[in-house]
This record gives C-alpha cells, sequence and structure tokens, in this order.
C-alpha cells in the first residue's frame, strides 16, 4: 500500500522581498485574498483523512481558512536559521557576505549557528517516510521551504537543487509512495 501526501505551501505573510527567515508573521491581507481566491481550487484536499500543518502562523491560518483543521506537526517546521531569524537574505548578505556564500555553496554548513540544509533536507524526508500508509491522501500545509525540502528529498536529488525549486504560495504538489521510494506529481498554481 502506498502513501499519498499533497503539500500546499502557505499563504503569503509578506512580499517576496520581504520574506525573513523562519518568518513568524501572520498572513498579511494579499495572503487572505489568495486563500479566499484559491480556496475553490483546494477545498478538496481537506477531505483528507489526515491533514497537517507546519507550526507556524501563516500555515496554520492557511490551514484552516481552507477548512482542513489540520494538526500542527512539529517536525515540519522551516529551517532552524539560527542568529539570521527574523532577517531577509539582503539583511544577511550585507553584514556575512561570506557566510552567505558559503552556505548557499555547502549543504553541510550552518554559519548562521542553526540547522545545515542537508539536516533540514533529511528532517523532511524522515517527516515523509514515517507517514502511515492508508487507503486514503494526506494532505500537509507548510512554508515554502518545506515544501521545497520535500521535493528534493522524494526525488532523491542532490541538496544544492534545493536552490532551483520554486515554491509559490498556494502552490501544490502531491508525492506518492513509500519510504524513500516517491513519486511526484505536480498541481497548479493559483493566484
Amino acid at each position: 500500500m502506498s502513501v499519498r501526501v499533497s503539500l500546499v505551501a502557505a499563504a503569503r505573510s509578506s512580499s517576496l522581498l520581504g520574506e525573513r527567515f523562519e518568518d513568524d508573521r501572520p498572513l498579511d491581507e494579499a495572503g487572505w485574498h489568495e486563500v479566499r481566491f484559491a480556496a475553490p481550487a483546494l477545498i478538496a484536499l481537506g477531505a483528507a483523512e489526515l491533514r497537517y500543518c507546519s507550526p507556524t502562523p501563516r500555515s496554520r491560518a492557511t490551514g484552516d481558512a481552507l477548512g482542513f483543521a489540520p494538526l500542527v506537526q512539529p517536525a515540519l517546521r522551516d529551517c532552524d536559521m539560527g542568529r539570521w531569524r527574523g532577517f531577509t537574505l539582503a539583511d544577511v548578505t550585507a553584514r556575512e557576505p561570506a557566510a552567505v556564500d558559503a552556505w548557499l555553496a555547502d549543504p553541510r554548513s550552518a554559519p548562521h549557528g542553526g540547522e545545515p540544509l542537508l539536516a533540514f533536507i533529511s528532517r523532511i524526508g524522515g517527516w515523509l517516510d514515517t507517514r502511515p500508509a492508508c487507503d486514503g491522501a494526506i494532505v500537509a500545509v507548510a512554508e515554502p521551504a518545506v515544501v521545497r525540502a520535500a521535493l528534493v528529498y522524494a526525488l532523491n536529488a542532490p541538496p544544492s537543487s534545493y536552490w532551483n525549486v520554486d515554491v509559490p504560495p498556494l502552490s501544490t504538489v502531491t508525492l506518492t509512495g513509500l519510504p524513500r521510494r516517491w513519486s511526484l506529481r505536480l498541481g497548479t498554481v493559483v493566484h
């Protein structure tokens, strides 16, 4: 028996340029508007037997607004960015350009004092691999970084490919399979 996990990227809490590492801000007005607009296309995912979300306010709010009533999964938390938490990439690059270069080049590095990219991908993959086999479906609303990590893990892609995956708000992707043997089914992006 295989597992089917649909991942929904949380709605926005800021403009793309305003995105912060481990952003704990709630949905902004644009995010609420996007959820209302996307709801008709995504509401059917709420029929899943198991419904989860990342512990961030915007993931919980997105799941609740879609009627999923998701269970918070601590394992689906965003990458621990250590002392970079709350800053934008531009902020950190201006202050620590060599550290940012090292972090982008080596998935085992953690110049921020938090979680290395490779450990983050492995943690998300571990969550995927421990989903119970069921006849029905699983849905999880998560931060775009979590969705990226899940895709890299499921496709057994090199960690560097993480930086080449764009996950817009409210985009969906479905993974089917068994632990360490996943297939990808693309969904639609709703704007």
